[in-house]
């Protein structure tokens, strides 16, 4: 994984894609995914590396989010009930290089529109969700979760705000608890199926998790990222265009 050309570039990269992935309540799959895609990265190595990634960092996330009290526990349960098990049965399945390379691209348009804040608007009146919209939505996001190598907060976070069903910090923090449980379930699905974690995904959790941690805690707080976002919406694209194109 490591003799990828570049990787100097990727190591300096990836750490700033944990901060403003976590700075939100998002554990940056889709980031890692793309990042992964624009090194030329192997497939079969993409899908559990994002998903250990996702792991440390949506776990650090939550932390800062839970610890400031942006946490809604009964909106959680009512996604993660079935996003669970179809986030386990994503993960077995393994796709085509190139079908998975296109679903990808589409989903990367998701995090992309996030970056940009096109789902960035808050609305003062909350909305209760009810148990089979959770469900579908949660089943929905949990399945393609597993079989893509994402945890899911990338798509949940934007339906939450876009129907009113809570506030940016309560998005945030049920975001990161769900890309947490989803992406455990997700690289269970894929260990169970004969994929193995190369031990260099384990010096990416290491540097990742120092953009993770200042993420979580800034973004808990008060602060802007806007320009950095814009940026990463571009690495993004780049990376999307790739996928597509390539």
């Amino acid at each position: 994984m490591l003799q990828t050309e570049n990787i100097y570039i990727f190591l300096l990269v990836l750490p700033i894609v944990s901060f403003l992935y976590s700075s939100v309540g998002h554990g940056g799959a889709s980031g890692y995914l793309a990042l992964m895609a624009l090194f030329s990265f192997a497939p079969e190595t993409m899908k559990p590396t994002a998903l250990l990634l996702n792991l440390f960092v949506a776990g650090i996330s939550f932390y800062y989010y839970y610890k400031s009290g942006y946490f809604n526990k009964k909106l959680f349960l009512s996604f993660a009930i079935t996003s669970i098990p179809l986030a386990f049965l994503g993960g077995t399945i393994e796709l085509d290089a190139t079908i998975y390379k296109k679903i990808l691209a589409i989903l990367l348009v998701f995090a992309i529109l996030k970056m940009l804040n096109v789902f960035g608007k808050e609305n003062g009146s909350i909305k209760q969700v009810k148990l089979w919209q959770g469900l579908l939505v949660g089943g929905v996001i949990g399945f393609f979760s597993g079989l893509i190598g994402i945890g899911g907060g990338i798509i949940l976070t934007p339906i939450i705000l876009l129907l009113h069903w809570g506030n940016m910090k309560e998005a945030a923090a049920v975001s990161a608890l769900f890309i947490w449980v989803n992406s455990a379930a997700g690289l269970t699905g894929q260990l169970t199926s004969g994929i193995t974690l190369e031990k260099e995904s384990f010096l990416l959790v290491a540097i990742a998790l120092i953009g993770g941690t200042l993420g979580g805690y800034f973004g808990s707080k008060k602060i802007n990222n806007q320009n950095l976002r814009y940026i990463l919406a571009f690495v993004l694209a780049i990376a999307c265009f790739k996928l597509i194109f390539a």
